[in-house]
Order: structure tokens, then C-alpha cells, then sequence
């Protein structure tokens, strides 16, 4: 016996009420139950819809579909660092490579002449912050409205499109480095945060601006229905 459009849309449902608001997360489970509750059915025929759908939901045990919510964003996290790193790495190629070499001889060369280094490198410091919040702000803006209008969440985009604030941390060794006012008095301290300023910068660069403009293509390889779901 299959489950009827009613019964899958029901499990739609129930994973909505279990809290996994995200659609492609939400199709895996409704896949896995309809098979659990199609093969309960073919040993106890009588077993009603319900009580099929609550036994297989009490094997998720006492945290019902957390574990799997937190596995599934897990292995995404994990992609998306993948993603970055595939993109900074492409700035430690040929021609790029002395593109990134040049910003930070710029960049080490400035400071190298300035009198007020740690106020410059500060301040710059506090503009890559204030920018990147900004973009997180500003696509997670665009995300919710494009959601409202689709009924559908997908968790991939979330973490691409609206970054939570934690990938802040990236930045916090360089501001305990910059308390360090002694490791600006050597050219070899100049350099290192000359370096460390410019990869913030190419950090910030793909995670804001690269990484979004191909974030259809990744969606697209990571779920091959979200072209269908998002061409109706």
C-alpha cells in the first residue's frame, strides 16, 4: 500500500511541527517515513497512518529529529568551509598569486611608513568587521523574502546567503594579535599582520561576493530538485 498526496503532505507537516523548517531537510525525512510507514504496512495491513507514522518517529529516540538536523547542518557547514577554502586557494595561483602578493606589500609598505600603525590597522580592522556584518545582514534580508514568497527554506542557501554571526570568530586571534602593540615595533610583525589583513580582505571578498554569486549553481549541485521547486 503507497501513501496517498494527503499522507505525504501530512508528513510535510509533522516534520514542520518537529521543528526542521528547512525543505530539503524536510524531503529527506518525509522520503525515509514514507518508506518506514509503506514497509510497516505490508507486515501489519491494519496498522492505521498514525499510529505507522508514531511508531517510526519514536525510533528518531528522545530528541526526535534534532540529531538528524544537526548532523545535516554539520556535513553542510563542512561543504560550505570546503567552498571557501576551494575559492582562498584559487588566490595562491598563478595570476592571482601576484595579485595577493602585491596587496600585501601594498599594504605592508603603507603601515611600514605610517606613525599611527596600530590605530591604522585598527581601523581597517573595524571596516572589514563592519562590512561583512553589514553583507550578513543584507543577505539574510534578501533570504527571508525570498522564502516568504517560496514557502521553502533551504539550508544550504541559509549558510551561504545569510552567514551566522559566529564566522565572526575568524576574526578574533587577529584581534587579540592587534592588542599586541610591541609586535607592531618589527618589520617581521608588520608583515605578518599585512598578510593576516589582506586574507580577512580575500575571506571577505569570497564569502560576500563570490561565493553568492554562484550560490544557484552549488544549490543546484547539492539539491537536484531545487531547480524544479524553483521553476514552478
Amino acid at each position: 500500500m503507497k501513501l496517498t498526496p494527503e499522507q505525504i503532505e501530512r508528513l510535510y507537516l509533522f516534520t514542520r511541527q518537529h521543528y526542521v523548517e528547512w525543505y530539503d531537510l524536510q524531503s529527506e525525512l518525509v522520503d525515509h517515513m514514507a518508506n518506514a510507514i509503506e514497509a510497516q504496512w505490508q507486515e501489519h495491513p491494519k496498522l492505521s497512518f498514525e499510529e505507522a507514522l508514531q511508531k517510526e518517529f519514536k525510533k528518531f529516540g528522545v530528541f526526535g529529529f534534532m540529531d538528524v538536523v544537526e548532523k545535516r547542518q554539520a556535513a553542510l557547514n563542512k561543504k560550505y568551509n570546503g567552498i571557501i577554502w576551494k575559492h582562498f586557494k584559487a588566490f595562491f595561483t598563478i595570476p592571482k598569486i601576484i595579485l595577493t602578493a602585491t596587496l600585501v606589500a601594498v599594504t605592508f609598505a603603507l603601515l611600514n611608513v605610517s606613525m599611527y600603525k596600530s590605530e591604522v590597522v585598527l581601523g581597517a580592522f573595524g571596516i572589514i568587521i563592519l562590512s561583512f556584518y553589514g553583507a550578513i545582514i543584507y543577505f539574510t534580508n534578501k533570504n527571508k523574502k525570498t522564502n516568504s514568497a517560496t514557502h521553502k527554506k533551504w539550508l544550504l542557501k541559509e549558510i551561504i546567503l545569510g552567514r551566522s554571526s559566529i564566522c565572526g570568530l575568524i576574526y578574533l586571534p587577529i584581534h587579540i594579535i592587534l592588542r599586541t602593540d610591541k609586535l607592531m615595533e618589527h618589520a617581521l610583525g608588520v608583515f605578518g599582520i599585512s598578510f593576516l589583513l589582506v586574507s580577512m580582505l580575500l575571506i571577505e571578498y569570497i564569502m560576500v561576493i563570490e561565493i553568492p554569486k554562484k550560490a544557484e549553481a552549488y544549490l543546484h549541485e547539492t539539491y537536484p530538485e531545487y531547480a524544479l521547486e524553483n521553476a514552478n
